[in-house]
């Protein structure tokens, strides 16, 4: 890990320092510990969200780290068929490959630093799988799957799929060389990542050297969360230990604070982390199951439109099932 990087960061465009004229670094509010559990047909995933209070992550539902795990011949496993509506799906696969199809006709292999950024919207059909050669040989699988919430009125927008290879992921670097940063989706200073949103967002993948600290400007209106994928450091104003399957939840500011322990493990030689932020929606959430709606009548609408076959069919040459 990771997928996609670079043999010299100082060849990359520069993160611009933010400015410490007026500017907040936020403090870190919590720092939380994912639970492990299995997803799908069994695939092994830790709940990055659990615990936390849904207002503080809004926009975000829900995120898993699916992995990392290195299967044995026989042994990868996916999703069936399955609805949702109401919201965006997002499958960041930083190793290993994934393979999507869905009741729209998007779909495709998903495969090292590539993402898709399915809009379920008022309801879509989909699948994720791996493939049949990844099946036979087995192999290593690592990725993120995040739920970004949409507002009442795009809940009901078209569904849409958006394929963002690793080649369209914007690199920079922070000023000294010393982080690598992956913007997926959203702005970050005076940069754009590929995936366009309905929610305002932004994604981002930093892996952070041994002793080198990343300071991003963030926007004061949205809220700001760090996902440590591996390794570990400090986060925050005052800076908060934080390692690997952990959340941390930062408060009020302009400026988001990650440094890297001078020291990491071999096994994982910088600190990797997943670093989110969007515009609170401030809408009630009603969710079940696949669906994420605003109120429990819209639920039920949403199974009773599945039952009827209103989220669309499953294609002819679909795979799986």
């Amino acid at each position: 890990m990771p997928a996609v990087t670079v043999e010299d960061t100082l060849s990359l465009p520069r993160i611009a320092t933010a400015s410490s004229e007026g500017a907040i670094e936020r403090a870190v509010r919590t720092v939380t510990t994912a639970p492990r559990g299995f997803e799908g047909e069994g695939f092994p995933v830790r709940r990055a969200f659990a615990g936390v209070d849904q207002r503080l992550l809004d926009p975000f539902i829900h995120m898993d780290q699916m992995g990392e795990v290195e299967y044995g011949p026989g042994e990868p496993k996916g999703t069936s068929w399955h609805p949702h509506r109401g919201f965006e799906t997002v499958t960041y696969m930083i190793d290993g490959t994934f393979q999507h199809q869905d009741s729209t006709g998007g779909g495709g292999l998903i495969t090292n630093g590539a993402t898709q950024w399915m809009t379920a919207g008022k309801g879509i059909l989909h699948i994720e799988r791996p493939p049949e050669s990844l099946v036979v040989s087995g192999g290593l699988f690592h990725g993120i799957q995040l739920w970004v919430n949409l507002p009442a009125a795009d809940k009901m927008v078209a569904a849409r799929y958006q394929d963002i290879g690793a080649e369209r992921v914007t690199l920079l670097a922070s000023p000294d060389g010393g982080a690598l940063v992956r913007v997926i989706a959203g702005t970050l200073g005076d940069y754009d990542g590929p995936g366009v949103t309905h929610t305002p967002i932004t994604m981002v993948h930093a892996t952070i050297q041994p002793g080198a600290e990343l300071r991003l400007p963030w926007r004061s209106d949205f809220n700001a969360l760090a996902y440590v994928l591996s390794g570990h450091g400090r986060a925050g104003a005052e800076h908060r230990p934080v390692g690997s399957g952990q959340l941390a939840v930062f408060d009020r500011g302009d400026v988001v604070v990650l440094a890297a322990a001078p020291t990491q493990e071999s096994r994982s030689p910088a600190l990797e982390v997943l670093i989110l932020g969007g515009r609170p929606i401030g809408e009630t959430v009603a969710w079940y199951g696949p669906f994420v709606m605003n109120t429990q009548g819209e639920l039920a609408q949403a199974f009773d439109d599945f039952r009827a076959g209103r989220m669309g069919t499953i294609p002819a040459d679909h795979i799986g099932d």
